[in-house]
């Protein structure tokens, strides 16, 4: 029997605060290694702020992840695709522990807005997943698409000698991509014109104050 289903509307909330408390305090543990050997080079002060910055905001990016899978999993009404919410948070919670791990050798920290990004992510999640299970996966195929082309972005403007950074980068776009067939392959509707132009602005304005804040 599949114990995620015995538990009830407040056993998953009670869950979900603890997810939350731990995204939000960590340290994040991954269930992969860390997905480079390569060795940490000498970067001058303008490349390593550049670095920190760019990985300041993936981190930013896999704390909204962490909130939109938890918010989605606890509103979905079908077990199995909850089961999918969950393995692909799992996969965010090591790409969190990998930019946490890249931050500290960087000299670097978090976002300081931290808990309103989660919060305001939460939410949109959870609105979405009440919105039914196929506008849940939209909603996760579509944030998925845009985040990859995000992670693409980076890699165009981190340093090339960073090998560190770019790796890890690049083995998470890979895994997002994964998470956007995913949720195509089980039913996403797709996203109406006008809210996918909002969740753009949303992560337009969240990429450029996470770089610095």
């Amino acid at each position: 029997m599949n114990n995620e289903r015995q538990y009830s509307p407040v056993d998953r909330l009670i869950i979900g605060i603890g997810d939350a408390m731990q995204t939000l305090c960590g340290p994040a543990r991954s269930t992969r290694p860390f997905p480079t050997s390569a060795e940490e080079c000498e970067l001058n002060e303008q490349d390593r702020r550049r670095s920190s910055g760019y990985m300041r905001v993936n981190h930013v990016g896999e704390i909204c992840a962490q909130a939109l899978y938890q918010s989605q999993a606890l509103t979905a009404t079908d077990p199995k695709l909850r089961e999918k919410m969950q393995s692909a948070a799992q996969q965010e919670t090591d790409h969190l522990a990998w930019c946490e791990q890249r931050l500290e050798e960087l000299g670097s920290r978090g976002s300081l807005l931290n808990p309103f990004w989660y919060t305001g992510s939460f939410v949109i999640g959870a609105i979405a997943g009440i919105a039914g299970d196929k506008w849940n996966l939209g909603f996760v195929a579509e944030t998925e698409r845009q985040v990859v082309g995000h992670l693409e972005s980076h890699l165009d403007a981190l340093p090339q000698q960073d090998k560190r950074s770019r790796e890890v980068v690049m083995q998470m776009k890979k895994d997002e991509a994964n998470h956007a067939e995913m949720a195509i392959d089980a039913g996403a509707a797709q996203l109406p014109s006008p809210v996918k132009s909002l969740m753009k602005t949303a992560s337009r304005i969240m990429t450029r104050t996470a770089y610095w804040l």
